[in-house]
């Protein structure tokens, strides 16, 4: 994995597998005495390339993966301001499908985290943390109750809402890797509804004027049908004039669904010289504690898992669309032998293995643009910023139109404000994989590369120029992001620098772009 012109995979040269918060004290300590410079992985899903650096000493966390559910959790110090509430722990090498089918598969209920299943519980929560559901539960960081975390001077703390509370908040959106080492975590726990839905289709246009108008159309029903919490997910627009929807709903049954959407596939099918549909329309409700559970797709559902020799067009779609959508409900099971039934990811997770980023740009969409006045605007600029690459509007990355507790959760963490008041995140990438440097025959394509990169900053122009003050995603943005202070966490970012220097005043804990590295060097060796 690397970025063009960016970075590249180069391994740790010292190494601690972690089984406790101790082994963590321990190499925190060794790190500060020796002067080394240490990376902390867990998961390791960092596009930027923020869980691995040459010449560091690694801080790897996979084993600490115990998981607890509590009925009835308090965090330490708030027995007498909060509630017990359903909580579940997590240690900091978790991943979400095995936080998933302990919370929902078995547990019947849900927890928010990301819509990547091979993504570490630690890293998304500590970069914010949206999934597939946030539109209705909110972020992660929202969900986060209490942390064990080990700081630059070795120390074990607990931070929540009533110890530590400064800590607390910095972990809770202020970017991984920048303030300690996490060792768990514990979220709250949510009811499961009834059903989650998927709605999977592609149109295509015969003209640009005609896609213009699909563009408009869609921006329109979208605003009337699916700007609320029940929505989330993707919609992307096309060079070739194509608009594919992706999309996952929460609380609905097929036929809820399918009422849902009917408006405007009727007024695709009115015009039927100038739109075709592909692959369906696949729209489909389903027991919502299936969701993570291969068995239940097997049992209910398995022409989204097995080959289809039919032909089945529903199958057709999910071969087209696998790559960009990690939540796509076709499984991939580790085949070792000594594998457990529940390793298992979205087949999706499997097309950022190894990939060689080109280009990669998010930027946070205000709601406003959605209202009557604006719409017109915004279609074109999803018109015209098409013409250079594939635009995608990730609708449960914004929380306009989420319920207010989920909203004022999100408003009590690090992350930047902006996404409070966005509808979606639109995100603009491109990338070769997989791509390793100095294995001939996979060698990163440069040259193409670059040009991927240009076309995608002229892409990404088109919508910038609506927003005044433009916001990106930390965990899905440009490496080369410009203002990345304000980009990332808006006017959060003086106190949580200020708590950096509290509690890590040497800078042992080094990120590209993280809070405080603009005191060092690019490589976090030399102090500016």
């Amino acid at each position: 994995m690397g970025w063009v012109d960016a970075w590249a995979t180069k391994p740790s040269v010292y190494a601690v597998a972690a089984r406790n918060a101790n082994d963590i004290a321990e190499a925190v300590n060794f790190a500060r005495e020796n002067s080394l410079r240490l990376v902390v992985k867990g998961g390791g899903h960092s596009y930027q390339g923020t869980s691995d650096a040459p010449d560091s000493l690694l801080i790897w966390t996979r084993h600490m993966n115990d998981i607890a559910i509590h009925t009835a959790f308090v965090p330490q110090g708030c027995e007498q301001t909060l509630r017990p509430q359903p909580a579940v722990t997590l240690g900091a090498g978790t991943i979400w499908i095995d936080a998933y089918e302990a919370v929902t598969t078995r547990g019947g209920k849900y927890v928010q985290g990301g819509g990547c299943t091979t993504v570490g519980v630690a890293g998304l929560i500590q970069s914010g943390g949206f999934g597939s559901f946030s539109k209705h539960y909110g972020l992660a960081a929202g969900n986060l109750l209490e942390a064990e975390v080990v700081t630059a001077d070795g120390q074990i703390r607990v931070a929540n809402a009533c110890t530590n509370p400064d800590l607390f908040w910095a972990l809770k959106g202020g970017g991984g890797g920048t303030y300690g080492v996490v060792s768990k975590l514990t979220l709250r726990i949510h009811d499961l509804p009834e059903y989650f839905g998927i709605v999977n289709f592609a149109v295509k246009a015969v003209s640009d004027d005609a896609y213009r108008r699909l563009i408009r159309e869609f921006v329109s029903f979208y605003h009337e049908n699916l700007f609320n919490d029940q929505w989330g997910e993707q919609a992307h627009f096309k060079p070739d004039n194509s608009l594919d929807i992706n999309m996952l709903s929460h609380g609905l049954d097929t036929e809820q669904t399918k009422k849902v959407w009917q408006p405007f596939l009727d007024w695709v099918a009115g015009s039927p010289h100038e739109y075709s549909t592909e692959g369906g329309p696949s729209i489909l409700g389903f027991p919502a504690q299936g969701m993570w559970d291969l068995q239940s797709w097997k049992k209910h559902w398995p022409e989204f898992v097995f080959p289809n020799p039919n032909g089945n067009p529903l199958i057709g779609l999910l071969d087209r669309t696998l790559s960009y959508l990690p939540w796509q409900p076709a499984f991939r099971r580790d085949k070792r032998p000594d594998a457990a039934p529940t390793d298992l990811w979205w087949a999706g997770d499997a097309g950022q293995v190894g990939w060689f980023i080109w280009g990669y740009e998010s930027l946070w969409m205000p709601a406003s643009m959605l209202e009557n006045d604006a719409q017109e605007r915004l279609a074109d600029a999803l018109f015209a910023s098409s013409r250079y690459s594939e635009v995608e509007l990730h609708f449960n990355k914004g929380l306009a139109g989420a319920p207010p507790d989920a909203v004022a959760a999100a408003r009590d963490t690090a992350t930047n404000p902006a996404l409070l008041t966005a509808f979606a995140l639109a995100i603009v990438a491109d990338a070769q994989g997989p791509a390793y440097p100095g294995i001939p025959g996979h060698e990163p394509s440069v040259v193409k590369g670059r040009k991927a990169a240009e076309r995608i900053d002229r892409c990404m122009s088109q919508l910038r120029a609506l927003v005044p003050d433009p916001g990106a995603y930390v965990s899905e943005s440009n490496y080369f992001e410009h203002g990345w202070q304000r980009a990332y966490w808006g006017s959060n970012y003086p106190r949580l620098a200020e708590i950096k220097r509290k509690y890590d005043p040497d800078g042992l804990f080094f990120v590209h772009n993280g809070v405080g590295s603009e005191r060092w060097s690019a490589d976090g060796f030399t102090k500016l």
